[in-house]
């Protein structure tokens, strides 16, 4: 049986990474909604916000390589957290499904569908709100963005599909 001070932590953990997950899902769904002539526009605006959002959206194979990182990192954290914690209570043929149904129903409402919702119906506020934390992520993790970026669009190329697929999911 899974002890108090394991418990607690766990959920936190759980409880901070589906924010976190949430944050990606929405960041995403908003700035790819937007069409780039208002991302343009905003950005003559001077705020440093609208700035950051531009520069973002000139390359949008690198920015979702970036937003699907961090939400593929913080999902599959929540995944272990959650299996850790059921296989203290279930058996472990069991725990696993049930947390595999837990996680991803827990990922799917509160950390994609809502989330995406949320980022739809609010892109333009909330895109420059996100802009800067999306571009610091993307620095931070770099090296892994940098290596996702390349291979995934020399696979594109070599599987004959389009490398600029992203540009066709802009609303313009």
């Amino acid at each position: 049986m899974a002890t108090l001070p394991l418990v607690v932590p766990s959920v936190a953990a759980v409880v901070v990474l589906v924010a976190l997950s949430a944050f990606f899902s929405s960041s995403e769904s908003a700035i790819f909604s937007l069409p780039e002539e208002w991302i343009r526009e905003a950005a003559t605006d001077g705020a440093a916000d609208s700035a950051v959002l531009l520069d973002l959206r000139d390359d949008p194979h690198r920015l979702l390589v970036t937003i699907l990182v961090g939400n593929n990192v913080v999902n599959m954290a929540i995944s272990s957290i959650v299996t850790l914690l059921v296989s203290e209570v279930f058996s472990p043929g069991l725990a696993v499904v049930v947390a595999t149904a837990g996680a991803s129903a827990l990922i799917l409402v509160f950390g994609e569908i809502v989330p995406k919702s949320y980022g739809l119906g609010h892109a333009r506020t909330w895109s420059r709100r996100v802009a800067r934390p999306i571009a610091l992520i993307e620095r931070a993790l770099g090296p892994v963005v940098v290596l996702f970026d390349a291979s995934t669009r020399r696979l594109t190329a070599l599987v004959g599909g389009n490398q600029g697929i992203e540009e066709n999911l802009l609303d313009d």
